[in-house]
């Protein structure tokens, strides 16, 4: 995936923390009560189950997390099938291939505790004026929702350096966007 390549290039000159935060929460017109986190069964919200997979994941070590994400950002995001992100046993069948043990992840992605972190970063993501996936935070503290298909790979890492030299340092910059909604013309070749 895009960022795993940056990293790849930067190492630890480049630190990424990942943090959850619900579209189906954001898009809820369920009224400003309702928490998906918060409603019963997860593989009934759209992609909770997920979220609580990688914080299962991120219970055996941040490097066996790393493994699990990117992993789940390739399964939905890599091909044409794409992982369910509410169903147990491909997240389960993902937790094995990298590693993970999948006894204890078993069990801790009954914990609704992971749901109470899902639901306390979306919070503190959306009292920042967060709306959307990818958001990225820069060092000086401003923020930067994009919306783009994966680079290719021998461009993803300018990809990201424009980007952080845009986004990343001048906060009068609002806004850009391209007037051929959604896509622009031949951005798939």
């Amino acid at each position: 995936m895009w960022l795993d390549r940056v990293k790849s290039v930067y190492g630890d000159d480049l630190e990424i923390t990942w943090k959850n935060f619900s579209l189906e929460q954001v898009n809820s017109k369920e009224g400003p009560e309702w928490k998906s986190w918060e409603q019963g069964d997860p593989t009934e919200r759209r992609s909770l189950l997920s979220q609580m997979a990688a914080e299962a994941a991120r219970r055996q070590g941040p490097e066996l997390y790393e493994k699990f994400h990117l992993a789940l950002l390739t399964a939905r995001h890599g091909g044409d099938d794409r992982i369910a992100l509410n169903e147990e046993e491909p997240l389960i069948e993902l937790a094995e291939a990298v590693g993970l043990d999948v006894g204890r992840f078993r069990e801790d992605l009954k914990d609704r505790e992971l749901a109470g972190i899902i639901g306390r970063d979306h919070e503190e993501a959306a009292a920042e004026g967060i709306f959307g996936t990818p958001t990225f935070q820069f060092e000086n503290g401003t923020f930067a929702y994009i919306k783009t298909f994966i680079p290719p790979e021998a461009d993803s890492v300018a990809a990201f350096e424009h980007f952080t030299a845009m986004m990343g340092s001048r906060s009068y910059i609002g806004e850009i966007k391209r007037p051929q909604p959604p896509w622009p013309k031949g951005a798939l070749k």
